[in-house]
C-alpha cells in the first residue's frame, strides 16, 4: 500500500520536516519503493515533483528537502505498486483543471472494477486505478457543477458522496485539493495533528531529527499535517474513522462527514 502526506496552513509554510520522515518510508523504513511525487500550492499556480525511484534515495527528494518551497497546501505521496507499472506518468500526486484551478490529487488503495466507470471529459495518462478514480470524480463534479457552487457546502457533501462510491469498490484513502481546500478521506487508515501557540518539539519516528517548532513560527501560525501513519513519536495524532471525509482550510479542520 502507498503512504500520504498533506499539509494546510494558514501562512506560507515549508514541509520539509514531515517530508523527510516520509522519504525514508521509500525504500529504507518502509517498503514503498515504486515512486513518489509532491505538489505544493503557491497562488494560482502549483508546483510539482515527481520521481519513479524511490524517494530515500532521489536526488529530487533531496532537493525538496533542502530547498524550503512555502506553501498554504501540499500533497505528496510515496508508491508501492499495485495496479500500474513503475513509471513518471503513474506516479502521484495527480492533477487536472476544473473552473480554472488546479485540482491535485493522491490515493492509497485498490479499487476494484473502477476501470468501467464512465468518464466525461477527463482521461487518464496512466494505467492507475487510482489516476481513473480521480478523472471520474472530477468528471461528476463537473456534471453536478458546471461552475463553481456559491455555497461550498454542497461540493463538500457531493464529494463526501462521491468518496463513499469509490469506497465501495475497495480501498480508498486519499487526499484531494482544489487550491482552496484540503480534503482527506479515510477508508482504512489516516491521521491528522494540527500544531498551534503554544508550539513544542517534534520528534520524527523514521529519522534522528528534532525541530523545536517555537522557534519556527509565530504565536498566529496554525498548521495541519494528515498522513497514513503519525510520522513523529511524541504528539498526539488524531486517528479518522473509516467513511470520515474531513476537510481543512488554512490549518483548521472545517468540515467533517461521516458514513
Amino acid at each position: 500500500m502507498c503512504e500520504l502526506l498533506g499539509m494546510s496552513a494558514n501562512v506560507p509554510t515549508d514541509i520539509c520536516f514531515s517530508f523527510t520522515g516520509l522519504m525514508q518510508r521509500g525504500g529504507n523504513t518502509g517498503p514503498h519503493r515504486d515512486g513518489w511525487g509532491i505538489a505544493f500550492y503557491e497562488g494560482r499556480g502549483c508546483r510539482t515533483f515527481h520521481d519513479p525511484t524511490p524517494s530515500a534515495e532521489s536526488e529530487i527528494a533531496r532537493l525538496v528537502q533542502r530547498y524550503a518551497i512555502k506553501s498554504r497546501i501540499v500533497i505528496s505521496h510515496i508508491r508501492r505498486a499495485n495496479r500500474g507499472r513503475v513509471c513518471l506518468e503513474n506516479t502521484h500526486p495527480f492533477s487536472r483543471e476544473l473552473w480554472g484551478r488546479h485540482w491535485v490529487f493522491a490515493h492509497n488503495g485498490q479499487l476494484r472494477g473502477v476501470k468501467r466507470l464512465p468518464l466525461g471529459g477527463y482521461r487518464p495518462i496512466g494505467s492507475t486505478d487510482s489516476e481513473h478514480a480521480f478523472c471520474w470524480l472530477l468528471s461528476r463534479i463537473r456534471a453536478c457543477f458546471p461552475e463553481p457552487p456559491r455555497q461550498p457546502a454542497r461540493l463538500w457533501r457531493h464529494v463526501h458522496k462521491l468518496s463513499q462510491e469509490l469506497s465501495e469498490r475497495g480501498v480508498c484513502n486519499f487526499l484531494l485539493s482544489d487550491a482552496r481546500h484540503l480534503y482527506a478521506h479515510c477508508s482504512t487508515q489516516l491521521c491528522w495533528l494540527t500544531r498551534r501557540a503554544p508550539f513544542g518539539q517534534a520528534r520524527l519516528t523514521d529519522a534522528d531529527m528534532t525541530v523545536d517548532f517555537q522557534q519556527e513560527t509565530t504565536p498566529h501560525d496554525v498548521v495541519t499535517v494528515v498522513a497514513t501513519r503519525p510520522l513523529t513519536d511524541n504528539e498526539a495524532w488524531t486517528v479518522m474513522r473509516p467513511g470520515a471525509l474531513t476537510l481543512f482550510s488554512a490549518g483548521e479542520a472545517v468540515a467533517m462527514f461521516s458514513r
